[in-house]
């Protein structure tokens, strides 16, 4: 492997003394507070901190950052050359330690850190609350990584506000502009758009963020149009917060209904996670006009870091890989290949000038039997044939892989959310887990806010191919990283105006643009008699949701309640509330899909058994017969066995509840209409529940006033669903987890067919050019 070189003569040109004074000055500046934010007519325009010491060199006329302080234009510093000839003299002037923290991707970060559990910090070592720091200012633990290791990757969770995102990111900013060569950092986050149902909106509304339906619900418009205009919006509310990169779109198949994760993905079916990830990708990453530098890229566009590679929906079981006892991504359908579309056809083929995403994350799995090279069955991240042979050279990406988070970490229990996840290369060193990942074709490793690692991997590779060839390797990393960073313009202005900050993320426009997505996400699957829609001012019936305590999906308890389901204040503008059926002209329940846990019963395996039950999609308990015995995968350091059935074994769902609340309200009602909204997690058994209705509204994810403005006919329903609806518990046990659409679906008393693009509106089934499009595009199954 040859290192990277870069010609200068271009470079040594343009710093010639004699060359600058040719050309008289023609930028102007203008300070705020410690930002100065230079003007180059028909250039860039800079941005830069006092307090980081870095000046402004003048050649041609124009305004250039010294970054690394030496009093001349070098390459990396010259915004008017290409990204990737930048990136190149960058990172052949890095040592290997700064490269080495460029390749870290940290922990969760939420802004102020929190005082106690996995994402604490402290500000000169107290608390946040008892410290007396600012909002925005860096805590004990942001200072050491950015200092100490190098780190320039930083993922942002939660945030109190805005401006206060804004201030963090100029504090940050500042403070790694004024270290070694002033490589800025780019900040990513996880989907943050989520409705809160409570919310009301209105025709002024503005706020924290503007708020959209989940994934699903974007699915369910079977509209790319739409989700690339999501992604617009979107990427001018991130770019407004300081994030550079997003951790999405999550593109895997849902192929096997019971996966946890089927919320976040774009459904089962492969044509339309392919299209939608294309417009998503697309509307995230395009500038346009001035706001573009080049193909593309420029001040409003967000990194993509699409995910996980090559699909996680295959669980066996319907299992996750957060959890050692779901580690295993299996094949019954020999159909590994379709779970690549959504990444080859759409991700990496973009319709836009960006033309492919960013990043790639792998996933957890271990792709079960797939290696068809190496044999190994090892995490994506550290199997060279997933990603070295196939991602690499088959399908020839180029950009940044980046492990997901905690993969090189120790495991320390089967059933623990927060624990390594190095499925596979237990046995190894940390070291040698993060060599065996870098050789497998990875750039990064996420949340590893230590270099140590890193440059252990560094050293065995020095042992194993030299010196000279090692250096290579980490170059090669470093060149796809920063490309990622200044493709987007951080190095030229990475900081924000707090103010504008304020005026963009959530303003009216944003937040009605959701909110119009959020009405073209709701499914009508069954409308008996016209019961809907039913005008405002009738009295309705709302019983309150009971919900015991349990836990969430990181295992903190979650606390019993019994309350009123939807915004009481909401609902009041539309119908008079009533607590007596017998007073009301329809009732309303709001319920959500079964919840039944991940597959695993900790108080099981105390038993002497193996701890491996169902995952149910259906209310009551269900026994689980004619289930695979034995698994397919199976084999963890921490169980003394590898056969993973759950055959004959029971669940429960905790919230069995909500079926009690829609036969018990039906009964009340004495023939009057019961409407049922529920939100869809998972695809469900409706056979449970569907007699006890006169209509039946599904969503993913949407605040109370969009569902009222549904049922009060308001808007009419569009969408169609993006996952099909089991008949039984039966057909989900004798469905491969690798093939989509392969279900017996539910058919409910009028006849229709709760399958992929089933929808009504007012006037019945809904046929036009998007289902003609999509539900013909079956797979002919294996």
């Amino acid at each position: 492997m040859k290192l990277l070189a870069y010609p200068f003569v271009l470079s040594l040109l343009l710093a010639k003394p004699d060359a600058q004074a040719q050309t008289p000055q023609q930028w102007t500046s203008q300070t705020t507070g410690t930002i100065v934010r230079v003007t180059n007519p028909g250039g860039q325009t800079l941005g830069y901190s006092t307090a980081s010491g870095v000046k402004l060199l003048t050649v041609d006329g124009l305004a250039f950052k010294d970054l690394n302080k030496n009093g001349r234009l070098d390459p990396y510093e010259d915004w008017r050359l290409p990204a990737l000839d930048r990136a190149k003299d960058l990172a052949s002037r890095m040592t290997v330690e700064q490269i080495a923290g460029l390749m870290l991707y940290s922990k969760h970060q939420p802004i102020p850190a929190a005082p106690a559990g996995p994402f604490a910090g402290t500000y000169g070592g107290k608390v946040f609350a008892q410290s007396g720091a600012n909002v925005s200012d860096l805590s004990d633990q942001q200072k050491a990584f950015l200092t100490n290791d190098n780190l320039r990757h930083v993922l942002i969770t939660s945030v109190q506000s805005p401006e206060a995102a804004a201030n963090w990111n100029n504090n940050a900013q500042a403070l790694v502009e004024g270290i070694g060569l002033g490589i800025p950092i780019n900040s990513s986050s996880d989907p943050r758009h989520g409705t809160r149902a409570d919310a009301e909106f209105n025709a002024g509304a503005g706020g924290t963020i503007s708020m959209w339906p989940g994934s699903l619900g974007m699915a369910a418009t079977f509209n790319p149009e739409l989700v690339r205009q999501f992604g617009q919006v979107a990427a001018a509310e991130y770019r407004a917060l300081g994030i550079a990169t997003t951790l999405s779109p999550q593109v895997d198949l849902a192929t096997d209904p019971r996966w946890n994760r089927v919320s976040g993905t774009f459904g089962e079916d492969p044509k339309l996670t392919t299209d939608l990830a294309r417009a998503y990708i697309d509307g995230f990453q395009t500038s346009t006009g001035k706001q573009e530098i080049n193909n593309g890229w420029g001040y409003t566009s967000v990194n993509a870091m699409v995910k996980h590679w090559p699909g996680g929906g295959s669980g066996e079981g319907g299992r996750d890989a957060h959890y050692g006892y779901g580690k295993y991504a299996v094949y019954p359908g020999n159909n590994f290949s379709t779970h690549l579309m959504p990444f080859i056809d759409g991700a990496f083929k973009l319709n836009g000038k960006t033309s492919t995403s960013a990043a790639v994350m792998p996933y957890y799995t271990i792709s079960f039997g797939q290696d068809k090279k190496y044999g190994e069955n090892v995490g994506n991240s550290y199997n060279k044939y997933i990603v070295g042979d196939l991602l690499r050279q088959k399908y020839r990406y180029d950009g940044v892989v980046c492990t997901d988070w905690l993969i090189t970490a120790d495991e320390t229990a089967v059933d623990v959310f927060l624990t390594g996840k190095s499925w596979g290369v237990e046995k190894l060193s940390l070291a040698e887990r993060h060599y065996k990942a870098l050789m497998a074709g990875v750039d990064q490793y996420g949340g590893n806010n230590d270099a140590g690692p890193v440059m252990g991997a560094y050293q065995l590779g020095v042992k194993a191919h030299g010196e000279t060839a090692m250096r290579a390797r980490f170059e090669l990393s470093a060149v796809r990283l920063l490309q990622n960073s200044l493709r987007v313009g951080l190095f030229e202005n990475p900081y924000l105006n707090p103010e504008q900050t304020k005026q963009t993320v959530g303003k009216p426009d944003y937040m009605n643009a959701g909110y119009q997505a959020q009405l073209q996400s709701v499914v009508l699957l069954k409308n008996k008699r016209n019961a809907l829609p039913v005008s405002k001012g009738k009295k309705v019936y709302v019983p309150k949701r009971f919900i015991p305590a349990g836990r969430n999906f990181l295992g903190i308890p979650t606390p019993e309640s019994n309350n009123y389901p939807i915004n009481v204040e909401v609902l009041k503008k539309y119908y008079t509330l009533t607590d007596k059926p017998a007073e009301a002209d329809f009732a309303l329940v709001v319920i959500e899909s079964p919840e039944s846990g991940g597959g695993y019963d900790k108080e099981t395996a105390k038993d002497g058994k193996t701890g491996y039950v169902p995952i149910s999609l259906q209310y009551r308990p269900y026994t689980a017969q004619g289930a695979r015995n034995p698994s397919i995968g199976g084999g963890d350091p921490l169980e003394n066995f590898t056969n993973r059935s759950y055959n004959g074994k029971s669940t429960k769902t905790i919230n069995a509840t909500d079926l009690t609340m829609v036969t018990d309200t039906y009964a009340k009602m004495n023939g009057k209409p019961v409407v049922v909204s529920v939100r869809l997690n998972n695809p469900m058994v409706f056979a449970e529940l569907e007699p006890s209705t006169n209509a039946i509204l599904a969503n993913f994810g949407i605040q109370d006033q969009a569902l009222l403005d549904i049922v009060s006919g308001t808007h009419e329903p569009s969408a169609l669903l993006p996952l099909q609806m089991p008949a039984n518990m039966r057909t989900v046990e004798q469905q491969a987890e690798d093939v989509p659409r392969d279900m017996q679906c539910y058919v409910d008393a009028d006849g229709h067919t709760y399958d992929f693009g089933y929808g009504l509106n007012w006037k019945g089934v809904i046929n036009d050019a998007r289902t003609a499009t999509y539900k013909r595009n079956v797979l002919t199954l294996k």
